[in-house]
This record gives structure tokens, C-alpha cells and sequence, in this order.
């Protein structure tokens, strides 16, 4: 890892997602109903744990219709990691 990913308190510029972005992802979203959201970039920041922001892609089930939002995600050092916030974008 670079020493910019490790800087806390500074967000990384946004980038591809790696298998543990889209782990903790799929696992902050577990059980979300309502819209679908896709992940298509990150940016982290690391605090007392991990903060993350999703740029994603959001979808209605059954809709042909879609928007941007950032997904907010807090990953504690041990715990789940969950949704802070969604802003649709």
C-alpha cells in the first residue's frame, strides 16, 4: 500500500475497487431493499477504522431509469462495516 492510502484524515483520489472495497460494499448493503446500487469507484479515508464513498450507479427494480449518489460506508476496525449516508448526486 501507498503512503497516501495510509495518510489519516485524507480522502484518496477516487479509483477502481479492489476485492476488500467490494467486500465491505456487498457487505454494508446486506439485506438493503428499495434501490439497487452499483459501485463503480472509491475513495477512502482512513480514521478509527475505514470511511469509504461510493460513486454508484442507483436503479429502481423493474426501472430502465438511473442516477448517480455516493454510497457512505463506515468500516470499523472490528465490527460490521454499515451506511452513514446516501446523496444522490
Amino acid at each position: 500500500m501507498t503512503a497516501q492510502a495510509h495518510l489519516v484524515g485524507g480522502w484518496t483520489p477516487y479509483h477502481a475497487l479492489t476485492p476488500k472495497d467490494q467486500e465491505v460494499f456487498k457487505e454494508a448493503l446486506a439485506g438493503f431493499v428499495g434501490v439497487n446500487y452499483t459501485p463503480e469507484e472509491v475513495s477512502t479515508q482512513v480514521v478509527n477504522g475505514t470511511n469509504y464513498r461510493y460513486l454508484s450507479k442507483a436503479t429502481l427494480p423493474g426501472s430502465s431509469s438511473s442516477w448517480k449518489a455516493i454510497v457512505e460506508i463506515y468500516a470499523p476496525i472490528n465490527g460490521k462495516p454499515h451506511i452513514t449516508q446516501i446523496h444522490r448526486i
